[in-house]
């Protein structure tokens, strides 16, 4: 794990953030969530909001497998270790995001298997439970034997681990599926209660997600010895413009069947975009959201512009942040609104909320160096195990 003074730089830069996450998680922690702007009236709000980004992001792999392993696509081959390491990385940042989001975390293991009563499958929760820490295994047992035999300067054995990478299809639909079904089990919630719900899911999850590797994979080629080729990152750009189109048409079908029909459960798309009873501190981030994530279609859907980087990165910035307002505050915080009994709470994030998401971000920013570091030396051959026969 040793590196040159930028990479000390960067886990030095990253420690600071962590350490102030862990210092406001531990007043939080002491306190009670009262230290967060969450209250009756909006019980979810910038952890979950976090939580169910990167759930998309975990899911965003399969954009990589499919090519990689079932069209066996080798611009994409070489780099699909990334990308699963990344949906790793994205898993453990979501159970991070639960347990700070949990008022009692000491007594999280009452839904765990085996030592709890996880009411399986009755319980939506106890599915959350199974598909992301099932995601996380098989993406870790997948790369590490990958890892393994490259290592010892072979290749893997593709009938050992084809039965995960055939299982992993599905299942990284399952997660955010399954996710959407947490809300989407709220009758009482009408935002929520719609079919289109998990479709969106799964679309804005192959914007978002492979937009984030576009930008990392840029980064690990400047900094190591990793071939990735533009062919690669150019078609990943390519598969996210399809999936924009879909996510976009999916947005224009809700919006319109909310707004034609007038009724009742208008409100909280009301409050969205254009206020709602002098209530409209959503309305600016909501509208910049869909402007980000057009601009970004049309940069991902014309070759001149998805085939340059300037214009190509610029389009992943933009969607990475729309789709992470929409997906992440604007979805969580409109499903409260208006509450039970007709109030409209304005809920904003306090410092202390802001610096724990923070601090789990520079966490997870960690754990992908490492990740990286291990990874990419064996990757490109520069580190090999010998063992002892092969070396007498």
């Amino acid at each position: 794990m040793k590196g040159n003074k930028w990479y000390y730089g960067w886990l030095a830069f990253l420690s600071f953030f962590i350490l102030l996450g862990l210092g406001a998680y531990f007043q939080q922690f002491n306190h009670g969530l009262i230290e967060t702007a969450m209250r009756d009236q909006v019980s979810w709000g910038l952890y979950i909001s976090n939580f169910t980004f990167l759930v998309g992001v975990a899911a965003a792999a399969v954009y990589l497998v499919v090519p990689a392993y079932v069209y066996n696509f080798k611009p994409i081959k070489e780099i699909v270790l990334f990308g699963e390491l990344m949906a790793a990385t994205a898993i453990i940042m979501c159970l991070m995001f639960i347990m700070v989001d949990l008022g009692r975390p000491e007594r999280v293991w009452h839904i765990l298997p085996i030592i709890g009563a996880m009411h399986f499958p009755a319980s939506l929760l106890a599915w959350d439970v199974v598909v992301l820490n099932g995601y996380l295994a098989i993406n870790v047992i997948i790369t590490f034997y990958a890892l393994y035999r490259k290592a010892h300067g072979k290749d893997y054995n593709m009938q050992i681990i084809k039965p995960l990478i055939i299982i992993s299809i599905p299942w990284a639909i399952s997660i955010h599926t399954v996710t959407a079904f947490l809300y989407n089990g709220l009758p009482s919630r009408p935002f929520w209660n719609a079919a289109v719900l998990a479709p969106r899911f799964i679309a804005s999850a192959l914007c978002s997600g492979p937009a984030l590797m576009i930008i990392i994979f840029q980064i690990v080629r400047k900094v190591s010895r990793v071939d990735i080729e533009n062919k690669a990152i150019f078609k990943i750009g390519e598969l996210i413009a399809y999936a924009m189109g879909i996510n976009l048409f999916l947005f224009i079908a809700e919006f319109f069947k909310e707004f034609y029909s007038g009724s009742i459960h208008l409100a909280p798309m009301e409050y969205l975009y254009f206020g709602l009873h002098g209530h409209n501190s959503m309305v600016p981030w909501m509208w910049t959201a869909l402007f980000f994530n057009v601009t970004a279609f049309l940069l991902f859907l014309l070759p001149k512009t998805r085939e340059h980087f300037f214009t190509l990165n610029l389009a992943c910035v933009l969607v990475i942040i729309g789709v992470y307002i929409e997906k992440g505050m604007g979805l969580v915080v409109p499903g409260f609104v208006p509450g039970t009994l007709g109030e409209i709470y304005d809920y904003t994030p306090t410092m202390l909320e802001k610096t724990v998401t923070i601090g789990i971000w520079a966490a997870g920013a960690m754990i992908y160096t490492f990740f990286l570091k291990f990874a990419m030396p064996i990757h490109t051959g520069l580190l090999r195990f010998v063992s002892k026969e092969n070396s007498q």
